[in-house]
């Protein structure tokens, strides 16, 4: 009976329990396939016209919405079009250009300091690495995904916002709370090649359909293959 401890077995009886019994490949499979019927053409809707322009919204994102952040960031990118321009600004100037954004201070702070990271360490442009741009202040996992994925087609991870990590519980994808480990969990089920359309999808349908408080599961086009106590029908 040597080596039969049932340490690995055991180890990944616990993957799967923190992953979700719907993580089933088929049902994995599914669910893209529904997703992908329902919002082909689903993108990040941050305007932005270039890797910077989407580094400094994605930052100014936290804690309110992407409409809230596109009028501030017209008229923002008109005065400040580039790293230089908003890295030598006046914080107080900025400070009330972003003020609608909440958390302003901070935000200014962080959007200046990671446009004078770009001028000091990488020649003005936006990294193409993960570790490279987790560097810059104000930025997590989060930022990096949406702009490696979005700008530059970099399959680095899965964006995990409020609605990934509702929805990726409510579908069952994963148990965890935190959103490094419903990060892992997904990076783990979704193929690779799927990671930034799935993120774009995920967000679009917690948007428009699987809302937090009163989802619309009578529009779902998920609803034959979601289990979900939250369920409405």
């Amino acid at each position: 009976m040597i080596g039969t401890t049932g340490k690995k077995p055991a180890k990944a009886k616990k993957v799967a329990r923190a992953m979700g019994a719907g993580s089933d490949p088929k049902r994995v499979a599914a669910i893209l396939a529904k997703l992908g019927e329902a919002y082909p053409a689903a993108t990040c809707e941050l305007k932005h016209e270039n890797a910077f322009q989407l580094l400094i919204a994605t930052i100014l994102s936290a804690q309110t919405t992407d409409v809230r952040v596109n009028e501030v960031t017209k008229d923002l990118f008109r005065k400040y079009p580039a790293p230089e321009a908003l890295a030598h600004a006046d914080p107080k100037e900025v400070e009330q250009e972003i003020r609608p954004t909440g958390f302003f201070r901070n935000k200014t702070k962080s959007i200046m300091g990671a446009s004078k990271a770009l001028l000091e360490n990488f020649g003005g442009q936006v990294p193409r690495t993960m570790e490279e741009i987790l560097t810059l202040p104000g930025v997590a996992r989060k930022t990096g995904n949406v702009v490696l994925g979005t700008a530059y087609g970099i399959p680095s991870g899965v964006v995990v916002d409020t609605h990934v990590m509702r929805l990726s519980r409510r579908l069952d994808l994963t148990k965890h709370e935190d959103p490094k480990s419903i990060e892992e969990d997904l990076m783990r089920i979704i193929p690779k090649e799927k990671w930034i359309i799935f993120s774009h999808q995920l967000i679009w349908h917690g948007r428009r359909v699987c809302i937090a408080r009163k989802p619309k599961c009578l529009e779902c086009n998920l609803e034959s293959i979601c289990y979900s106590k939250d369920k409405v029908v």
